[in-house]
């Protein structure tokens, strides 16, 4: 019986040859084009987030009220708080904080609004003894940013006093005898008010999250990418199927497939 030929004299053949190089230039091509597409999503993401950090402030109210939920619009909007500083009781730490190479506390006090009151941060101190963190008292206008709170549970901190592990406004509504804001506002700036000598340390916002603009294109990279893997397995998938025919049709093959007949068999009856 003649071996069967290899599948790889197939592919290598001048005909199947061409076609692959045509499939892989194809393929290239798709490939290309997902990755432009995938430039165009970080380009346009990044592009989304430098406007929402950029735009102008507006006064925290206006973005939502005391008695719903941070909306994720909101986090990292730059924001103006005008009201009166609440009790000096109420003012918090919340610990291992870094500034530069030193780990320290934030200094977080209330600002009274019309409705409620926002927990501020007002600045970073190396000590909760330092004379920095003295509560400001009176009327006050800021701008700030807005965070939402830590995922870290400090309930149990509570309990112990007023320096906490993380930064939680469910940690917080316990601690004080009127409604919270379901924010934090990360002072930038005073704009009118008792300037406190000395003060802490101002406080770097966090970076806005990213806002997730052009996610189509995120989609259309997948399908390019899948139509380059595609062209690559068609050509595979004829490859086989033109090997197996050309098995088929080998006369060698089709010989020596038939049954031998035993010797002395003629196929005619003697008379």
């Amino acid at each position: 019986m003649t071996p069967e030929r290899p599948l790889w004299r197939t592919a290598l053949s001048p005909r199947w040859s061409a076609l692959l190089l045509l499939a892989l230039a194809i393929a290239a091509v798709m490939s290309v084009l997902g990755v432009w597409q995938l430039d165009v999503y970080r380009s346009k993401t990044a592009e989304a987030t430098a406007k929402q950090a950029q735009a102008a402030p507006v006064a925290l109210q206006s973005l939502f009220s005391v008695d719903d939920g941070l909306p994720a619009k909101a986090v990292g909007r730059r924001v103006t708080v005008a009201g009166t500083w609440g009790p000096a009781a109420d003012q918090v730490f919340i610990a291992d904080r870094r500034n530069g190479n030193e780990n320290g506390f934030w200094v977080v006090s209330p600002v009274k609004l019309d409705s409620g009151a926002v927990m501020v941060v007002r600045g970073w101190v190396a000590s909760v003894s330092d004379p920095a963190v003295a509560a400001p008292s009176g009327p006050v206008q800021l701008s700030g940013s807005v965070i939402s709170s830590e995922a870290a549970d400090s309930s149990g901190d509570a309990a112990k006093g007023r320096v906490l592990s993380s930064l939680r406004i469910p940690t917080l509504v316990h601690m004080v005898d009127y409604r919270l804001y379901d924010a934090f506002v990360v002072q930038t700036a005073l704009d009118s008010g008792t300037v406190p000598s000395p003060a802490p340390t101002a406080v770097t916002p966090p970076a806005p999250p990213t806002d997730h603009a052009g996610l189509r294109n995120v989609a259309y990279a997948f399908q390019w990418w899948i139509f380059a893997a595609f062209t690559l397995w068609m050509w595979a998938r004829m490859v086989l199927d033109a090997h197996r025919g050309s098995d088929e049709d080998d006369p060698e093959l089709l010989e020596s497939d038939r049954p031998v007949e035993p010797v002395g068999t003629s196929g005619t009856v003697s008379a």
